[in-house]
């Protein structure tokens, strides 16, 4: 009887550890009981669908068309866009397209999303909005690093691309151990556990970020001590204030396919590694920019000064005294896309 009760304890044990780390499944825009669709929206192949936003001219008049990746929590209203001149955009002729990424905002969510799948869904929304062959790319922080894939996967699609303080995953092949060590040690403790428990045990991710025993990620938790002296100043702006009018849309249809996943991918195991890529623009007719600011304390800054001394067809400007949200300061989102667009080739 005394094995039974044991045997009987153990599995109530498996079995509600087992429950703990089963995350909910979404909740789907337009279905019963799910988010409303609000947004414009485009049908993939394979039957997502993907939320949009444009912002600047009219495509059809724009001489110069970029798509944007926004960054970890965030979502299609997150535009680098709303950061430039007004009077550049016109003056420029600047069209700027963004997306939900899946799962995030009223983009279906994609459980098999891989490394690749996000350049795809951007070439897809490029030819369904009619961008043309050719056509620009920008991302920030975890956007920054989906740039990796684009440059990766469509390269004979761009233009040009920027990647701003993109994160870099600790375990991509071609870091030096003591380069990533260090990279990965000045990141709050939390933040450690937290991504290497995305690298080691991804079955573990809703779990360890939805549980109260431990500190998660600081991201997640938008915890304070991660924004430098320059992002305390930005976040206390109008237009961070007025975040708070979707913050919720970001989330709405669950963490697992958003925050998790993009945790999942950004530090789990590449099919390739960025150092290896080759130069997108060999005859010099595109440019691609890496920025990142020098007082990160989100993303560390060491990762990119060893990868653009590994890639140096990359146009790197690293901003002194800035933190994470650099593009955010007055004048910095103009002074990226002009080197961007105009800058010689």
């Amino acid at each position: 009887m005394l094995r039974k009760l044991i045997g009987l304890f153990f599995v109530g044990i498996l079995s509600y550890a087992y429950q703990a780390i089963q995350p909910p499944p979404p909740k789907l825009c337009g279905s019963p009981g799910g988010p409303p669709i609000t947004a414009p929206r485009i049908k993939l192949r394979d039957g997502r669908h993907l939320a949009y936003k444009e912002l600047g001219v009219p495509k059809e008049s724009a001489k110069y068309k970029i798509v944007f990746i926004h960054g970890f929590d965030s979502c299609r209203h997150d535009n680098f866009a709303k950061f430039l001149s007004p009077d550049l955009v016109q003056e420029l002729g600047v069209y700027v397209v963004s997306f939900d990424k899946p799962g995030y905002g009223e983009s279906d969510p994609h459980p098999k999303r891989t490394v690749k799948c996000i350049a795809l869904d951007i070439e897809e929304l490029a030819d369904q909005l009619g961008l043309g062959s050719k056509f620009y790319v920008v991302g920030f922080s975890m956007g920054g690093q989906a740039v990796w894939s684009v440059l990766k996967y469509i390269p004979h699609r761009l233009a040009g691309a920027a990647l701003i303080a993109p994160v870099a995953n600790y375990w991509w092949t071609g870091f030096p151990s003591n380069i990533s060590k260090q990279a990965y040690d000045l990141q709050l403790l939390n933040d450690q556990w937290a991504v290497s428990v995305a690298h080691h045990a991804p079955w573990l991710v809703y779990w360890w970020n939805s549980q109260k025993w431990f500190p998660s990620s600081s991201a997640i938790a938008h915890n304070p001590a991660v924004f430098s002296t320059k992002d305390m100043e930005l976040v206390m702006k109008p237009h961070w204030q007025s975040r708070m009018e979707y913050a919720a849309y970001i989330r709405q249809q669950g963490v697992q396919e958003s925050l998790n996943r993009d945790m999942i991918l950004g530090f789990g195991k590449w099919e390739f590694s960025p150092l290896d890529l080759a130069n997108p623009f060999p005859n010099n007719e595109g440019s691609v920019h890496l920025w990142h600011g020098d007082d990160d304390q989100l993303v560390p800054v060491l990762p990119q000064r060893y990868i653009v001394q590994q890639l140096p067809w990359i146009h790197y400007h690293e901003m002194p005294g800035d933190g994470h949200l650099l593009h955010e300061a007055e004048g910095v989102a103009d002074t990226i896309l002009k080197e961007l667009l105009l800058q010689k080739k």
